[in-house]
């Protein structure tokens, strides 16, 4: 007996320290920058080093009155809508035609992949220079079929439709492989019965294709909207929130208070409100899945 729990201590002991390093690293750049943010909601701290101590909850307060704050999180909350909708139903489509067994499947596949290999800053100055109103490539496509042109980035009714369609391009390789995959785990037979019975290929792809890939439909929705509730890059690098604030989302405002505005306390606090929104979303949405599979 003694031994036995001597060997398991020494496994334990042996295991720690395998983990160990991790531990540190996921203490040090995690844990600890998520307790001392949270501190720093409720402090006046300002990032040219000026304490203002202490103060409660009166940033929180200050921010359910933020009407900034509020158009930025319903800008963040249009783009998700936006770009969800379009990230599953594209990358769907895109796997069911690679999946009919197209010819030359290897270049549809890195063909739809590749974009999301690409760095946001590559992407992002690759379609400011499609949008450009006088040399882009979709303004002199539209002045040659005769069709109005338009200042994309620098117009808010064409703006965020704009940043999305490049979020979407950009990333929906990610979702098709997903797809992809899980058509590919489809068992052979369903199809087989299924066309003995007279099925034919819309009706198997109603009954067995789309609700066999349900719950792969359901971790590309949640993965997509956290996703897209978290968008900062190609807003930052193609329009910096413009025009006028219209694609401004609330991660861009978090950081032009905290870097801009240097109110790191209040920076704070707003990324802690929107932190408590994503966490209600995301508990709604696992339940809603859960309990639709079920």
């Amino acid at each position: 007996m003694l031994v036995r729990k001597r060997k398991r201590f020494t496994e334990n002991r042996t295991g720690w320290l395998f983990v160990t390093p991790f531990l540190v690293v996921f203490a040090l750049f995690l844990v600890w920058p998520v307790i001392y943010g949270l501190y720093l909601s409720f402090t006046g701290q300002s990032l040219t080093g000026a304490n203002g101590g202490l103060i409660g909850f009166a940033n929180y307060a200050e921010a359910f009155q933020d009407a900034d704050m509020w158009r930025s999180l319903g800008n963040t909350v249009l783009f998700t809508v936006l770009s969800t909708v379009p990230l599953v139903v594209v990358a769907l489509v895109l796997a069911l035609l690679v999946h009919l067994g197209l010819p030359g499947q290897w270049l549809w596949r890195l063909s739809f992949f590749l974009p999301y290999l690409l760095a946001s800053t590559v992407v992002s100055l690759f379609w400011v220079w499609m949008y450009s109103p006088q040399l882009g490539f979709i303004n002199d496509v539209l002045s040659r079929l005769g069709l109005p042109t338009s200042d994309w980035l620098n117009d808010q009714n064409t703006a965020m439709l704009s940043i999305v369609v490049t979020t979407v391009w950009w990333t929906v390789g990610f979702n098709f492989l997903l797809y992809l995959a899980a058509l590919q785990n489809i068992p052979e037979q369903q199809f087989e019965a299924a066309a003995l019975d007279g099925a034919g290929k819309w009706r198997q792809l109603f009954s067995i294709t789309i609700p066999q890939l349900g719950p792969t439909t359901g971790l590309i929705i949640i993965l997509q909207v956290l996703a897209s509730l978290k968008v900062f890059d190609q807003v930052y690098q193609m329009t910096a929130g413009g025009p006028a604030g219209s694609t401004r989302s609330i991660l861009e405002y978090v950081f032009e208070t905290g870097f801009t505005g240097y109110r790191l306390g209040y920076s704070s606090a707003i990324s802690y409100v929107f932190f408590a929104i994503i966490i209600i979303i995301s508990v709604l949405q696992f339940r809603f899945i859960s309990r639709r599979h079920a």
